[in-house]
């Protein structure tokens, strides 16, 4: 028999008489659990401490629960919670209602400053509002837009529509309903009349009718029994004339095991015995709202009990030796990005040097373009200008390698030796100039002091990447030593194993860690200086950021875009820029052959984080262009928007690019929430759930995730801890979504 996990209508009726008794009980504090289980603390003169339970996620109950039963108090309140503390801290509960026969409860709260009404919705995915005096949303769980109805901050509750109460019903209504349907007595009964199953049999076993008579059959004399069976059932509830009862059933041998030592599982509570449940025992409670309890708190010990793995489990060996040489070949590129940057440094230090070296001759051009500038002359005829100067012998126009006017800039060849200063090679020699000569960038609207200073400046941002790298590379080195740490405990267990073999191990061979079945994984968190950013790594392992907002497109674009990247952008308006990375901040990068696949998810991850995805579309299309080609000059006359930029030259195009990303927790060899596009996530997850444009907003549809994906762990803390919804919603993109089958 399936363990009923929710409570119905019928049950929330009985519990409703009942929470009557703790009117006048005030509230100290207000705690969320897992995003979906709310506790209320309260304090009573006759029962002194109250524990006030509502959830709303795969359980649904609300019930007031034993101290014995409930948690210790979660880490630090989420919002919902603080909202909660601030608005019921000392207010008196002022009773509960059921909203006509729907698993809706509305619990009232007084205050003199201002009243709250806490309505949870126990159906469907299940939510938790706090309505003001008006009837207006403060807060709420999850935000609910349907056609139908809206439950969002700022806005008027909506209950659903009106359901028919089957308990109330007179008789003629109650047949007209009947006689309405083509179906069978009991299926009429629980779906039309809203009984659910279990006392939509009950009713007809109390009535002495068949359960499967076609209600096209059924005689009128049926059809009173059956109401009269209603009539009963509803007068027991409203009088409180229950006799509560949690029914059991002992697991036969065939679930392994002698069935004499087994305990039994609870399957069922009641607020009255039911006939459908005599062949099972059961165990009486005085109040309705203590077998709730006691069920809910067995079933979620049963459902620990469950989650544990065999003494004798044992996960498959991960790949070790394959983490060790990884991190030790980052190690490697880090100590190699360490040892450039004094010497990246060093060669701007010489740039500025040179430029104040060069003083009259870099002032001389600057000065001749800045005053053509001016007088409206084109960058091309400026080029044209120069180069005829050169021809001429100008020391000035010859000292001119390039005009770029998307840049405004201008670059210069100087001469190391100029002026006695003996700079020597920077390193930056050839391509256009003699082997004693350094190429410079100038800022053509500004002076030589500045273009200067504007060196030096960057001489010290490079020194400063130093101290990060030096921060990253001890990082790496923890986690080198935490994986072969990981690697000694393996084999020393592997060589304590009676049955292990000794010499037989293939170093080819694949190993794959069941981390869904261990009932402990150690959290192993990274702090990597992309996580503020969307990002996601491709399956061949290239790191892809993405803005969140204008101020990060341009960061992004002005900080982090390397010579060797690539830039993606949707062609619809409204999408984040995208970088392809060829390294990281603190690595030295070469140019890249990237695979079509790597392009093509970078490509869906612009698309996916787009107004394509926000505007419900099931696809878009998205460019590609090389770093040089993106500039914030705009054309004379044209005005940029910030975070947005000016693409020059030819684009790389791809079409009709699917709107889909998959989020998952990742968990070797760091642990983590990740998401991107699904052919990247999926494998490097121990498990994901893929999602498409749809109907749920953004903070509910993270919540269904994070339910979904904590229910496939059997180590459900850990994915709390490193899973919320909060840290899942950062890789859902904005508008809707729903999860794809």
């Amino acid at each position: 028999m399936d363990q009923k996990r929710e409570l119905s209508s019928i049950d929330l009726g009985a519990l409703v008489t009942e929470f009557g008794r703790y009117e006048g009980a005030k509230v100290d504090k207000a705690y969320l659990y897992d995003d979906d289980l709310l506790r209320l603390k309260l304090r009573d003169f006759d029962h002194g401490r109250v524990e006030l339970m509502i959830e709303v996620g795969d359980i649904k109950r609300a019930h007031v629960a034993d101290p014995e039963h409930v948690a210790d108090a979660p880490g630090r309140p989420p919002n919902f919670a603080k909202m909660l503390r601030n608005r019921l801290s000392g207010a008196d509960f002022a009773g509960v209602t059921q909203y006509e026969f729907d698993r809706i409860l509305s619990f009232e709260f007084e205050r003199e400053d201002e009243n709250t009404t806490l309505v949870a919705e126990l159906f469907g995915q299940g939510n938790v509002a706090a309505l003001d005096e008006t009837g207006e949303v403060v807060g709420s769980l999850s935000t609910v837009r349907l056609k139908s109805r809206t439950v969002a901050p700022g806005a008027q509750y909506e209950y659903p529509a009106s359901r028919l109460n089957p308990l109330d019903v007179s008789l003629d209504g109650f047949k007209r309903h009947m006689r309405e349907s083509d179906s069978d007595v009991v299926r009429t009964l629980a779906t039309q009349l809203n009984l659910g199953g279990l006392y939509a049999e009950e009713v007809c076993t109390r009535a002495g009718v068949e359960k499967e008579t076609p209600v096209g059959e059924a005689t009128d004399d049926q059809l009173r029994d059956l109401h009269e069976a209603l009539e009963r059932l509803g007068e027991r509830l409203r009088s409180g004339d229950i006799d509560p009862r949690v029914y059991e059933e002992r697991l036969d041998s065939s679930d392994g095991g002698d069935e004499t030592d087994r305990d039994p599982r609870v399957v069922d509570v009641t607020p009255f015995p039911l006939s459908e449940n005599e062949g099972l025992p059961s165990v009486g409670f005085d109040s309705f709202n203590a077998a709730v309890d006691e069920y809910f708190y067995r079933l979620g010990r049963e459902a620990t009990d469950a989650g544990e793995a065999p003494a004798d489990a044992s996960p498959s060996r991960p790949d070790f030796e394959a983490e060790i040489a990884k991190q030790e070949r980052i190690i490697e590129q880090q100590q190699g990005a360490i040892e450039g940057f004094e010497e990246q440094a060093e060669r701007e230090r010489e740039r500025a040097e040179l430029v104040y070296a060069h003083y009259d001759l870099v002032d001389e051009v600057l000065s001749t373009v800045r005053k053509a500038r001016e007088n409206d002359v084109s960058w091309d005829e400026i080029r044209e200008t120069l180069e005829a100067g050169a021809d001429q012998g100008i020391a000035a126009a010859e000292a001119v390698v390039d005009v770029d006017g998307g840049n405004g800039s201008v670059t210069v060849a100087l001469e190391t030796d100029a002026g006695g200063e003996g700079a020597g090679d920077a390193g930056d020699s050839g391509d256009g100039g003699a082997a004693d000569t350094v190429r410079v960038e100038l800022d053509a609207s500004t002076g030589v002091e500045v273009n200067a200073d504007r060196l030096y400046q960057e001489a010290k941002r490079i020194e400063g990447k130093k101290e990060g790298a030096q921060e990253a590379i001890e990082s790496t080195r923890a986690e080198l030593a935490a994986v072969k740490e990981r690697k000694a405990e393996w084999e020393a267990a592997e060589e304590g194993d009676d049955g292990a073999a000794a010499e037989d191990d293939e170093e080819d061979e694949t190993y794959e860690t069941d981390w869904l079945s261990r009932p402990s994984i150690p959290i192993r968190s990274p702090d990597d200086w992309y996580k503020r950013f969307r990002w996601f790594h491709t399956s061949d392992g290239y790191l892809v950021i993405g803005g969140r907002n204008a101020d990060q497109n341009e960061e992004l674009v002005k900080k982090y875009m390397g010579n060797h990247d690539r830039f993606f952008h949707t062609q619809a308006h409204g999408g984040p820029v995208t970088l392809l990375k060829a390294a990281g901040p603190s690595e030295s990068a070469d140019p890249v052959d990237w695979d079509d696949s790597t392009l093509r998810e970078a490509a869906q991850f612009a698309v996916s984080y787009s107004s394509d995805w926000k505007d419900g579309r099931g696809a878009g299309d998205a460019y590609m262009v090389e770093p040089d080609q993106v500039s914030k000059t705009p054309e004379s006359g044209e005005y940029i928007e910030k975070g947005s930029f000016v693409i020059r030259g030819e684009r790389t195009y791809f079409e009709d690019v699917p709107c889909r990303v998959a989020v998952g927790v990742q968990c070797e060899p760091v642990t983590r929430a990740i998401g991107g596009p699904p052919s990247a996530i999926v494998d490097r997850a121990a498990t994901s759930v893929t999602l498409e444009p749809g109907m749920y907003a953004q903070n509910d549809a993270a919540m269904m995730v994070y339910r979904e994906l904590k229910e496939r762990f059997a180590d459900q803390s850990f994915v709390r801890k490193v899973a919320s919804a909060d840290q899942l919603q950062e890789f859902l993109p904005s508008g809707g979504s729903a999860i794809v089958d």
